[in-house]
Protein backbone atom coordinates (compact mmCIF):
# COMPACT_ATOMS: atom_id res chain seq x y z
CA UNK A 1 0.00 0.00 0.00
CA UNK A 2 1.62 3.17 -0.81
CA UNK A 3 0.72 5.95 1.14
CA UNK A 4 1.16 9.09 -0.59
CA UNK A 5 1.98 12.51 0.79
CA UNK A 6 -0.84 14.80 2.57
CA UNK A 7 -0.99 17.97 1.12
CA UNK A 8 -2.71 20.68 3.16
CA UNK A 9 -4.15 23.26 1.39
CA UNK A 10 -3.84 26.56 3.31
CA UNK A 11 -6.77 29.19 3.09
CA UNK A 12 -5.51 32.10 1.92
CA UNK A 13 -5.48 35.16 3.40
CA UNK A 14 -8.19 37.81 2.56
CA UNK A 15 -6.17 41.02 0.88
CA UNK A 16 -6.57 44.38 1.61
CA UNK A 17 -9.35 45.30 -0.60
CA UNK A 18 -10.39 42.22 0.33
CA UNK A 19 -11.21 42.83 3.71
CA UNK A 20 -12.03 46.37 2.92
CA UNK A 21 -14.80 46.08 0.94
CA UNK A 22 -16.29 43.01 3.15
CA UNK A 23 -16.43 45.58 6.58
CA UNK A 24 -17.26 48.16 3.95
CA UNK A 25 -20.43 46.29 3.25
CA UNK A 26 -21.02 46.18 6.98
CA UNK A 27 -21.50 49.84 6.93
CA UNK A 28 -25.15 50.00 6.02
CA UNK A 29 -25.19 54.10 5.93
CA UNK A 30 -21.96 53.71 3.39
CA UNK A 31 -23.77 51.09 1.43
CA UNK A 32 -26.89 53.33 1.59
CA UNK A 33 -24.31 56.21 0.17
CA UNK A 34 -23.14 53.98 -2.81
CA UNK A 35 -25.89 52.89 -3.66
CA UNK A 36 -27.74 56.52 -3.68
CA UNK A 37 -24.79 57.77 -5.55
CA UNK A 38 -24.96 54.82 -8.22
CA UNK A 39 -28.61 55.66 -9.03
CA UNK A 40 -27.88 59.15 -9.22
CA UNK A 41 -24.96 59.34 -11.84
CA UNK A 42 -26.86 56.35 -13.60
CA UNK A 43 -30.10 59.10 -13.83
CA UNK A 44 -27.42 62.16 -14.46
CA UNK A 45 -26.43 60.00 -17.45
CA UNK A 46 -29.56 58.92 -19.03
CA UNK A 47 -30.98 62.55 -18.69
CA UNK A 48 -31.37 62.69 -22.50
CA UNK A 49 -33.42 59.89 -22.64
CA UNK A 50 -35.43 59.95 -19.55
CA UNK A 51 -36.10 63.78 -19.02
CA UNK A 52 -40.38 64.60 -20.20
CA UNK A 53 -39.60 67.91 -22.01
CA UNK A 54 -36.18 69.51 -23.76
CA UNK A 55 -33.89 70.82 -21.35
CA UNK A 56 -34.33 74.97 -22.89
CA UNK A 57 -37.89 74.43 -24.26
CA UNK A 58 -40.21 77.32 -23.00
CA UNK A 59 -43.43 78.18 -22.63
CA UNK A 60 -43.80 81.92 -21.80
CA UNK A 61 -47.76 81.95 -21.08
CA UNK A 62 -47.31 78.80 -18.12
CA UNK A 63 -44.39 80.73 -16.06
CA UNK A 64 -44.19 79.43 -12.89
CA UNK A 65 -46.36 76.99 -11.59
CA UNK A 66 -46.45 74.05 -8.84
CA UNK A 67 -46.04 70.91 -9.11
CA UNK A 68 -48.48 69.02 -11.43
CA UNK A 69 -48.75 65.31 -13.11
CA UNK A 70 -47.54 67.82 -16.48
CA UNK A 71 -44.88 68.60 -14.31
CA UNK A 72 -43.61 66.55 -11.22
CA UNK A 73 -41.23 69.51 -10.59
CA UNK A 74 -43.22 72.32 -11.64
CA UNK A 75 -42.06 74.63 -13.58
CA UNK A 76 -39.55 78.15 -13.67
CA UNK A 77 -40.27 81.33 -14.34
CA UNK A 78 -39.84 80.72 -18.21
CA UNK A 79 -42.37 77.68 -17.84
CA UNK A 80 -39.45 75.01 -18.31
CA UNK A 81 -40.09 72.00 -16.48
CA UNK A 82 -38.04 71.68 -13.54
CA UNK A 83 -37.85 67.79 -13.76
CA UNK A 84 -35.67 68.03 -16.92
CA UNK A 85 -33.67 71.55 -15.12
CA UNK A 86 -32.44 69.11 -12.41
CA UNK A 87 -32.11 66.45 -14.37
CA UNK A 88 -29.59 68.30 -16.33
CA UNK A 89 -28.03 70.20 -13.53
CA UNK A 90 -27.06 67.22 -11.79
CA UNK A 91 -25.07 65.83 -14.92
CA UNK A 92 -23.35 69.61 -14.47
CA UNK A 93 -22.78 69.08 -11.01
CA UNK A 94 -21.78 65.58 -10.54
CA UNK A 95 -19.00 66.31 -13.54
CA UNK A 96 -17.73 69.21 -12.05
CA UNK A 97 -17.21 67.45 -8.64
CA UNK A 98 -15.88 64.66 -10.30
CA UNK A 99 -13.65 65.70 -12.78
CA UNK A 100 -12.24 68.96 -10.20
CA UNK A 101 -11.98 66.03 -7.43
CA UNK A 102 -9.69 63.92 -10.43
CA UNK A 103 -7.72 67.15 -11.11
CA UNK A 104 -7.07 67.97 -7.70
CA UNK A 105 -5.98 64.23 -6.84
CA UNK A 106 -3.54 64.71 -10.18
CA UNK A 107 -2.14 67.31 -9.05
CA UNK A 108 -2.05 66.82 -5.27
CA UNK A 109 -0.61 62.96 -5.24
CA UNK A 110 2.03 64.09 -7.37
CA UNK A 111 3.03 67.14 -5.63
CA UNK A 112 2.87 65.42 -1.99
CA UNK A 113 4.42 62.55 -3.39
CA UNK A 114 7.45 63.81 -4.79
CA UNK A 115 7.63 66.17 -1.40
CA UNK A 116 7.81 63.22 1.10
CA UNK A 117 9.79 60.99 -0.63
CA UNK A 118 12.52 63.72 -1.76
CA UNK A 119 12.57 65.46 1.35
CA UNK A 120 15.14 68.10 2.88
CA UNK A 121 15.30 71.12 0.90
CA UNK A 122 13.05 69.70 -2.06
CA UNK A 123 10.67 69.03 0.58
CA UNK A 124 10.71 72.59 2.51
CA UNK A 125 10.33 74.54 -1.16
CA UNK A 126 7.80 72.70 -2.54
CA UNK A 127 5.62 72.63 0.85
CA UNK A 128 6.07 76.70 1.26
CA UNK A 129 4.97 76.80 -2.23
CA UNK A 130 2.09 74.98 -0.73
CA UNK A 131 1.63 77.04 2.03
CA UNK A 132 1.77 80.30 -0.08
CA UNK A 133 -0.84 79.28 -2.47
CA UNK A 134 -3.48 78.69 0.83
CA UNK A 135 -2.61 82.46 1.69
CA UNK A 136 -4.73 82.99 -1.65
CA UNK A 137 -8.06 83.83 -1.26
CA UNK A 138 -9.85 81.43 -3.73
CA UNK A 139 -11.97 83.51 -5.86
CA UNK A 140 -10.03 86.12 -6.54
CA UNK A 141 -7.63 83.13 -8.13
CA UNK A 142 -10.63 81.70 -9.50
CA UNK A 143 -11.94 85.16 -10.75
CA UNK A 144 -8.41 85.86 -12.12
CA UNK A 145 -8.56 82.83 -14.16
CA UNK A 146 -11.96 83.66 -15.81
CA UNK A 147 -10.88 87.36 -16.48
CA UNK A 148 -7.65 86.10 -18.50
CA UNK A 149 -9.21 82.82 -20.04
CA UNK A 150 -12.93 83.72 -20.01
CA UNK A 151 -16.31 81.73 -18.65
CA UNK A 152 -16.18 77.96 -19.99
CA UNK A 153 -16.99 74.92 -18.09
CA UNK A 154 -13.76 73.14 -18.53
CA UNK A 155 -12.18 76.43 -17.19
CA UNK A 156 -14.33 75.82 -13.93
CA UNK A 157 -13.42 72.04 -13.41
CA UNK A 158 -9.62 73.48 -14.05
CA UNK A 159 -10.11 76.10 -12.06
CA UNK A 160 -12.11 74.48 -8.95
CA UNK A 161 -8.71 71.82 -9.33
CA UNK A 162 -6.43 73.77 -8.88
CA UNK A 163 -7.91 74.87 -5.56
CA UNK A 164 -8.43 71.57 -4.23
CA UNK A 165 -5.08 69.79 -4.28
CA UNK A 166 -3.48 72.00 -1.62
CA UNK A 167 -5.05 69.65 1.13
CA UNK A 168 -4.27 66.12 -0.89
CA UNK A 169 -0.66 67.69 -0.60
CA UNK A 170 -0.23 67.64 2.54
CA UNK A 171 -2.14 63.97 2.99
CA UNK A 172 0.11 62.45 0.19
CA UNK A 173 3.37 64.16 1.68
CA UNK A 174 2.34 63.02 5.50
CA UNK A 175 1.52 59.44 4.30
CA UNK A 176 4.46 59.20 1.89
CA UNK A 177 6.67 60.43 4.75
CA UNK A 178 5.56 57.69 7.04
CA UNK A 179 6.61 54.58 4.50
CA UNK A 180 9.58 55.98 2.77
CA UNK A 181 11.47 54.02 5.47
CA UNK A 182 10.12 50.92 5.68
CA UNK A 183 11.68 47.55 4.64
CA UNK A 184 9.57 47.39 1.18
CA UNK A 185 11.16 51.23 0.27
CA UNK A 186 14.48 50.05 0.96
CA UNK A 187 14.50 46.97 -0.45
CA UNK A 188 13.48 48.57 -3.76
CA UNK A 189 15.88 50.94 -3.33
CA UNK A 190 18.98 48.28 -2.34
CA UNK A 191 17.47 46.61 -6.00
CA UNK A 192 18.50 49.54 -8.01
CA UNK A 193 15.27 51.28 -8.94
CA UNK A 194 14.70 54.23 -10.05
CA UNK A 195 12.54 56.46 -8.47
CA UNK A 196 9.79 57.00 -10.30
CA UNK A 197 9.53 52.72 -10.82
CA UNK A 198 9.51 52.85 -6.22
CA UNK A 199 7.28 55.66 -6.22
CA UNK A 200 5.06 54.32 -8.65
CA UNK A 201 4.78 50.80 -7.84
CA UNK A 202 5.37 50.69 -4.11
CA UNK A 203 4.67 54.28 -2.10
CA UNK A 204 1.89 55.55 -3.87
CA UNK A 205 0.05 52.17 -4.09
CA UNK A 206 0.56 52.22 -0.09
CA UNK A 207 -1.14 55.42 0.01
CA UNK A 208 -4.04 54.38 -1.67
CA UNK A 209 -6.34 54.38 1.57
CA UNK A 210 -5.88 57.53 2.81
CA UNK A 211 -6.10 59.28 -0.88
CA UNK A 212 -9.59 57.31 -1.74
CA UNK A 213 -11.12 58.51 1.64
CA UNK A 214 -10.44 61.96 0.86
CA UNK A 215 -11.11 62.03 -2.52
CA UNK A 216 -14.78 60.68 -1.18
CA UNK A 217 -14.92 63.55 0.47
CA UNK A 218 -13.45 66.34 -1.12
CA UNK A 219 -16.26 65.54 -3.95
CA UNK A 220 -18.79 67.12 -1.95
CA UNK A 221 -16.10 69.74 -1.16
CA UNK A 222 -16.29 70.87 -4.65
CA UNK A 223 -19.98 70.47 -5.03
CA UNK A 224 -20.41 73.25 -2.68
CA UNK A 225 -17.91 75.05 -4.02
CA UNK A 226 -19.76 75.20 -7.41
CA UNK A 227 -23.05 75.57 -5.80
CA UNK A 228 -21.11 78.98 -4.32
CA UNK A 229 -19.81 80.24 -7.16
CA UNK A 230 -22.68 79.93 -9.13
CA UNK A 231 -24.55 81.17 -6.61
CA UNK A 232 -22.43 84.21 -6.72
CA UNK A 233 -22.64 84.44 -10.39
CA UNK A 234 -19.30 83.10 -11.39
CA UNK A 235 -20.00 79.55 -12.06
CA UNK A 236 -22.35 78.05 -14.36
CA UNK A 237 -23.91 80.19 -17.08
CA UNK A 238 -27.12 80.07 -18.27
CA UNK A 239 -28.72 78.44 -20.69
CA UNK A 240 -26.48 76.12 -18.96
CA UNK A 241 -27.63 74.54 -15.31
CA UNK A 242 -26.40 72.94 -12.16
CA UNK A 243 -27.78 72.49 -9.39
CA UNK A 244 -26.08 75.44 -7.58
CA UNK A 245 -27.23 77.69 -10.20
CA UNK A 246 -30.63 76.30 -9.91
CA UNK A 247 -31.08 76.86 -6.12
CA UNK A 248 -29.27 80.47 -6.96
CA UNK A 249 -32.29 81.16 -8.87
CA UNK A 250 -34.66 79.47 -6.10
CA UNK A 251 -34.02 81.59 -3.68
CA UNK A 252 -34.44 84.84 -5.26
CA UNK A 253 -38.27 83.84 -5.84
CA UNK A 254 -38.14 81.20 -3.12
CA UNK A 255 -41.40 83.43 -1.45
CA UNK A 256 -43.20 83.05 -4.00
CA UNK A 257 -42.23 79.65 -5.88
CA UNK A 258 -40.64 77.44 -3.38
CA UNK A 259 -40.42 74.47 -5.41
CA UNK A 260 -37.95 76.18 -7.71
CA UNK A 261 -35.79 76.04 -4.52
CA UNK A 262 -36.80 72.87 -2.95
CA UNK A 263 -36.21 70.15 -5.40
CA UNK A 264 -32.55 71.19 -6.06
CA UNK A 265 -31.58 71.53 -2.75
CA UNK A 266 -33.03 68.11 -2.20
CA UNK A 267 -30.81 66.66 -5.11
CA UNK A 268 -27.57 68.15 -3.53
CA UNK A 269 -28.51 67.65 -0.65
CA UNK A 270 -29.23 63.80 -1.20
CA UNK A 271 -25.96 63.65 -3.31
CA UNK A 272 -23.84 65.78 -0.47
CA UNK A 273 -25.22 63.13 2.07
CA UNK A 274 -24.37 60.32 0.19
CA UNK A 275 -20.87 61.43 -0.69
CA UNK A 276 -20.07 62.05 3.09
CA UNK A 277 -21.70 58.47 4.04
CA UNK A 278 -19.49 56.53 1.65
CA UNK A 279 -16.68 58.60 2.74
CA UNK A 280 -16.89 57.92 6.49
CA UNK A 281 -17.41 54.25 5.56
CA UNK A 282 -14.36 54.04 3.27
CA UNK A 283 -12.08 55.97 6.00
CA UNK A 284 -13.56 52.94 8.63
CA UNK A 285 -13.12 50.23 6.14
CA UNK A 286 -9.52 51.07 5.02
CA UNK A 287 -7.72 51.70 8.49
CA UNK A 288 -6.24 49.01 9.54
CA UNK A 289 -7.06 49.38 13.24
CA UNK A 290 -10.33 48.78 12.76
CA UNK A 291 -11.35 45.24 13.50
CA UNK A 292 -15.43 44.61 13.41
CA UNK A 293 -14.76 40.58 13.30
Amino acid sequence: MTVGNVIMDAEPGASLWADAWRRLKKNKLAVFGLLVLSVLIVIALLAPWIAPYGYEQQNLELGATPPSFAHWFGTDLFGRDMLTRVLYGGRVSLAVGLIATFVALVIGVTWGTIAGYLGGRTDAVMMRIVDALYALPFIIFIILLMVVFGRSVLLLFVAIGAVEWLTMARIVRAQVLSIRNQEFVEAARAMGLSTPHILAKHVVPNSLGPIIVYATLTVPQVMLLEAFLSFLGLGIQPPQSSWGLLISHGANVMEDSPWLLIFPGLALSLTLFALNFLGDGLRDALDPRVSKD
